[in-house]
């Protein structure tokens, strides 16, 4: 999925790009992720002000995961608003703060790497099936979400655990 500068510089309506690929060796050191469908984007292309190509779309794909707590089965797809700015040339020495125009060299930018980066960084930190979930006991493995396991849970400061019997 190359983006051509000329092309788009030349042209006065958007340039559309629609494709999909396979990410799975995106997510192969993810544990907690057991199946991912292809990444599809549907960008489009145009020249703004200045000299930059605006590009701006929408990224899918669907991800199976995890919860980090109790292990369930989790099923999300992923609607990721995509926008990047990208301009040719060097990029200034005083360049502000808040500008997140992309300054590349060459005549064509792989916009396949910039898609990945912006899936990769919507995916969950930590995947949970609820807010609310209680997790594994740490003793049995019980769920907790489906009740109580009467497991003695009670965390005691290891520097007075030589306490707990003084009374007895």
């Amino acid at each position: 999925m190359l983006l051509p500068f000329r092309k788009v510089a030349i042209s006065d309506r958007p340039l559309q790009f629609n494709e999909q690929w396979d990410i799975k060796e995106l997510i192969s050191n993810r544990q907690d992720i057991t199946a991912v469908t292809p990444l599809t984007a549907d960008l489009f292309a145009e020249q703004a002000t200045g000299g930059v190509v605006d590009v701006h779309g929408k990224v899918t794909a669907g991800v199976d995961m995890l919860c980090s707590r109790c292990l369930k089965p989790i099923s999300e797809h992923l609607h990721i608003d995509f926008h990047e700015q990208f301009k040719q040339g060097e990029q200034p020495e005083d360049l502000p703060e808040d500008d997140d125009t992309v300054y590349v060299d060459g005549e064509d930018i792989d916009l396949k790497l910039y898609a990945e980066e912006a899936f990769l960084l919507h995916l969950p930190f930590i995947p949970l099936c609820s807010d609310t979930c209680k997790g594994l006991c740490p003793k049995c493995g019980h769920e907790l979400n489906e009740g109580d396991c009467g497991c003695d849970n009670e965390v005691i400061d290891p520097r007075l655990a030589g306490l707990k019997d003084f009374f007895k």
